[in-house]
């Protein structure tokens, strides 16, 4: 409950730390468990100090038992074994530190272990941590490699070897590590949050040598395996030798059997692909010759065509026949004109013997009065009019004589030359 205090009534260290405690003691006993990074076994002494810290975070606290609790699980508990504690919290005033007395301290074995990682295996797996569509594609050839791995570790000394062996002008960014042990967790995910962040990594390794199942848990830790699902660029994960199974390898977007096997899935090999450049050129060439080849075949046979190879020919078939069509067109054009003239001149014959001027050739002459209207009766006449004969020749004025019209109806007529 709350005190109430204030900067004129305040509440000595002591009386804090005796409330802190009596709150601390009403809590009463708890299970705990954790990784113990720190063991004190004095000789002589009846109590026993140890650490207790939280693989997945960085906390920790003191625990003490009797040595009699202690010796019970001293063959089987060791620096870095998980255990499970039934403890109780003390409050000790006098430095103002909280510790747990521990009663029973009962180690976590490999079988337990294992039926957690299950669990959360299936946890992880329900939320789509491992699904295959979250996999993201390696770089053909990265310009930098993120590593986190031990330091001066065999598992550096194979990755960086062997890569720079295959593609020697590959660079690494390196993050040394803790692979194992209670401060691996964090720094394994600072590391791998520090090298996605860097925009030039194109593919992190994380890489670590075999060992036990134990020594491998950090990498199936759930705060590892988010940090890594989070992560933008692609994560290779290179733990252990080929059985080691740690989660991290299910999230990860590539699995390598090992920190060798990560080099070469990671890294090309310069001699490799100058083999297969080498072979691809050759197939171009081939392809290029082939193609060549084809079409020298195709072009020869072209040419071996007779309008090729006469090409003059077509011409001179073209010019028989053009003149054989001249001709033809010219004799059909005289045929023509001949049977066009033969009927001109028997029309004209026709027309001149019909024409009245064909008629005064033969001695005729046309009588008009001086209205221009032809005399064809004598009784169109009367005596003394002046009429106009036209002969072959030309014309000329006449004039009707008096008299009684003669036998057939003719009449005497005086006639006056007019002239031509």
């Amino acid at each position: 409950m709350g005190l109430n205090t204030s900067a004129d009534a305040p509440l000595p260290v002591g009386q804090v730390s005796r409330l802190i405690g009596g709150w601390i003691e009403r809590l009463g006993q708890v299970w705990v468990e954790g990784q113990i990074t720190q063991l004190s076994r004095r000789p002589g002494a009846g109590v026993v100090f140890l650490t207790l810290r939280d693989p997945s975070h960085d906390i920790s606290v003191s625990v003490t038992c009797y040595r009699q609790v202690f010796d019970e699980v001293a063959d089987a508990v060791s620096e870095g074994a998980r255990v499970v504690v039934l403890a109780k919290p003390e409050w000790y005033a006098p430095r103002g530190q909280l510790s747990l007395r521990a009663f029973e301290i009962r180690p976590v074995g490999i079988g337990e272990l294992l039926a957690r990682l299950e669990r959360l295996k299936r946890s992880l797996a329900a939320e789509g941590l491992f699904a295959p569509e979250r996999k993201k594609p390696l770089p053909f050839l990265p310009q930098l490699v993120g590593l986190v791995v031990g330091r001066a570790s065999a598992a550096e000394r194979d990755v960086l070897e062997n890569a720079r062996r295959r593609w020697p002008a590959v660079r690494f960014e390196v993050r040394n590590v803790a692979v194992q042990g209670v401060h691996a967790v964090p720094q394994v995910v600072q590391a791998v949050k520090e090298l996605d962040a860097v925009d030039e990594v194109d593919v992190i390794i994380v890489a670590r040598g075999g060992g036990s199942v134990e020594d491998l848990l950090p990498f199936s830790d759930e705060q590892v395996v988010r940090a890594v699902a989070e992560a933008r660029t692609p994560v290779v994960s290179a733990i252990g030798h080929e059985p080691d199974t740690p989660l991290l390898d299910l999230v990860a977007d590539l699995r390598a059997s090992t920190p060798t096997d990560a080099a070469k899935k990671v890294v090309p090999d310069v001699g490799e692909e100058l083999e297969r450049v080498r072979q691809l050129r050759d197939r171009a060439l081939r392809a290029v010759r082939g193609l060549l080849d084809r079409e020298e075949r195709g072009l020869a046979h072209a040419l071996g065509r007779p309008v090729f190879v006469h090409p003059q020919r077509m011409v001179e078939t073209r010019e028989d026949e053009l003149e054989a069509l001249l001709g033809r067109s010219r004799r059909t054009l005289g045929h023509l004109l001949d049977r066009a003239e033969s009927e001109l001149a028997h029309t004209r014959a026709r027309v001149v013997a019909l024409s009245p001027a064909a008629t005064l050739e033969r001695g005729y002459a046309v009588l008009q009065r001086a209205d221009g209207h032809v005399v064809r009766s004598p009784e169109e006449v009367s005596a003394g009019e002046v009429l106009r004969a036209r002969v072959s020749a030309g014309g000329f004025t006449v004039s009707v004589a008096e008299g009684h019209p003669e036998a057939g109806g003719e009449r005497h007529s005086a006639a006056g030359d007019e002239g031509h």
